[in-house]
C-alpha cells in the first residue's frame, strides 16, 4: 500500500475511533485489553493512557526496557501538539532522523516522529488525551492501539487495519 493510502486510512481511523465518553473506567478497560494481548503474544511493550492533565493507565510488560517510557512521553507530546496519530505524522513528514524540521522548533528530547501514539477523541469535545504504546516496530505499535480501540468501540477492525509490512 502506498504512503498516501496509509495516510488516508489513518485519517479514517482517527475520524471513526471516537468515544461517546472517555473516563478512568474506559482507560482501564482499553489498557487492560492491550495488556492482556501483550501477555498472550509476549509483546515487550509499555502502555500509557492519559488525559492532558493526568495519567489514567500505565503498564510495562516483560521485555520492555527503560527507553520505552521516554519514547512514549515524546509520542504523547506529538499527539498533544498536533492532535493526530504519531504514525500519521511519521508518514506525512518522511524524516528518517525522527526529528521535526528545524523550523518547527521542537526538540528531539521532547518530540519524536515514531508511531504508537493515538489521540483520544470524544464526540463534541475533540481530542482530550492519548493512548501510547512503545516497544514494537512503529507500525505495529500503532496497530495494537487501533485494534484495542476497535474492540472497545465495536468497530470492525478489518476495515481499518493497515496492511502488514516489514519495517
Amino acid at each position: 500500500m502506498a504512503v498516501a493510502d496509509d495516510i488516508a486510512l489513518i485519517k479514517r481511523q482517527e475520524e471513526t475511533l471516537v468515544f461517546p465518553v472517555f473516563d478512568e473506567g474506559v482507560a482501564f478497560s482499553i489498557g487492560s485489553v492491550i495488556r492482556d494481548r501483550a501477555n498472550a503474544e509476549n509483546l515487550p511493550i509499555i502502555v500509557d493512557i492519559r488525559l492532558w492533565d493526568r495519567p489514567l493507565f500505565y503498564a510495562a510488560m516483560p521485555g520492555s526496557n527503560a527507553s520505552n517510557p521516554d519514547w512514549a512521553r515524546r509520542k504523547i507530546n506529538v499527539v498533544k501538539r498536533y492532535l493526530r496519530s504519531t504514525y500519521r505524522m511519521v508518514l506525512e513528514q518522511q524524516r528518517p532522523d525522527r526529528a521535526f524540521k528545524v523550523g518547527e522548533g521542537l526538540d528531539i528530547a521532547d518530540y519524536v516522529l515514531a508511531g504508537g501514539g493515538f489521540p483520544v477523541t470524544v464526540k463534541g469535545a475533540g481530542v482530550i488525551g492519548v493512548i501510547a504504546v512503545s516497544g514494537l516496530p512503529e507500525r505495529q505499535d500503532h496497530g495494537v492501539v487501533v485494534d484495542a480501540l476497535c474492540a472497545h468501540l465495536g468497530v470492525d477492525a478489518s476495515g481499518l487495519a493497515l496492511s502488514v509490512e516489514s519495517e
